[in-house]
């Protein structure tokens, strides 16, 4: 039986683990990897405490922080396919491959994963020109032409990310109109930086090295054009990790945990979550590894009063 079940190796679960093993929790973490999103990222300028490092570097430093720690056990690689309650207030978390764990409480922090627009080079450049986050890596882009993809407010908070970078935005828009609020697009209507692209279907995106093209269908007609561009951030979404929790906790209509955003915790007393998984709105390193240890601190709270409550029968 464990105190603790962390399920995910990202900012989050590295943050968690390393508080859960301060206040002595017997914790297991499960990951398939360290790293998160942001393993495949060139250059990471935002993470606290380092100038500029790359997703692989950052990686392992989060795995050689937890596996530092006493008192965390580390199963690895592995995926946590479902979660049971049990009728004593406790849960079982099972693998994939059908281990079953025993444990007080849950933490997920299995993250989130990009809708990807599925074209030739999307993945051949990703990290090498394309990107799914502006305001990580907005300041790459100094003094490029880059083209960002999507119609609402993420896809129009990323043009008004790069503008003070970029040289100029495209923003492509494979609908007839914008769907983000009415005063960012303005904003980025009225940007001299900006031209906006409507009924743009990508097509491919190409280069050598890094991104330098991106070839894109316009109108009725889906004529064919190329614009040349030094980077494409694609915007269009992201999609949670937790179909794991979806029939035991509250999800919203984005499929994200809604969780108390003091504490962490989900509608289902014992599971708590943190990080890009759950309804918070802002999907950044930083603030998943802050939520994690706000999430673990509560359990630890939760932890003490059932020992206490137990105790005193």
């Amino acid at each position: 039986m464990y105190d603790l079940i962390i399920i995910g190796g990202g900012p989050a679960g590295t943050a968690a683990a390393v508080y859960a093993a301060r206040k002595k929790i017997k914790t297991l973490l499960i990951t398939e990897s360290f790293g998160g999103q942001s393993v495949v990222s060139d250059n990471i300028e935002n993470w606290v405490g380092e100038k500029s490092i790359n997703g692989l570097d950052l990686a392992k430093k989060f795995e050689a922080h937890v596996r530092a720690q006493e008192g965390v056990e580390i199963h690895m690689p592995a995926r946590a396919a479902s979660i049971r309650h049990l009728k004593d207030g406790w849960f079982e978390v099972i693998s994939e491959k059908g281990e079953v764990y025993q444990t007080k409480t849950v933490l997920l922090v299995s993250g989130g994963r990009r809708r990807k627009l599925g074209v030739p080079g999307e993945e051949t450049f990703s990290g090498k020109g394309v990107a799914y986050c502006a305001t990580c890596d907005a300041p790459l882009f100094k003094n490029k032409t880059v083209a960002v993809v999507g119609s609402g407010n993420s896809a129009l908070e990323a043009v008004i990310d790069l503008i003070p970078y970029a040289t100029h935005v495209y923003l492509l828009v494979r609908g007839a109109q914008l769907k983000g609020d009415v005063t960012t697009q303005t904003e980025v209507m009225n940007s001299p930086k900006v031209t906006v692209l409507m009924s743009a279907a990508v097509k491919a995106i190409a280069g050598d090295k890094f991104v330098k093209a991106l070839t894109y269908s316009e109108g009725a007609e889906n004529e064919e054009k190329t614009i040349d561009v030094g980077g494409v951030f694609i915007e269009i979404g992201s999609v949670p990790n937790a179909e794991i929790v979806k029939d035991i906790v509250r999800v919203n209509d984005f499929g994200e945990v809604v969780v108390d955003p003091v504490h962490g915790i989900t509608s289902q007393a014992g599971i708590w979550a943190a990080g890009d998984v759950t309804d918070g709105p802002y999907k950044q390193n930083n603030i998943a590894a802050g939520d994690a240890v706000k999430a673990v601190l509560s359990i630890y709270a939760y932890l003490m009063k059932k020992e206490k409550s137990a105790s005193q029968t």
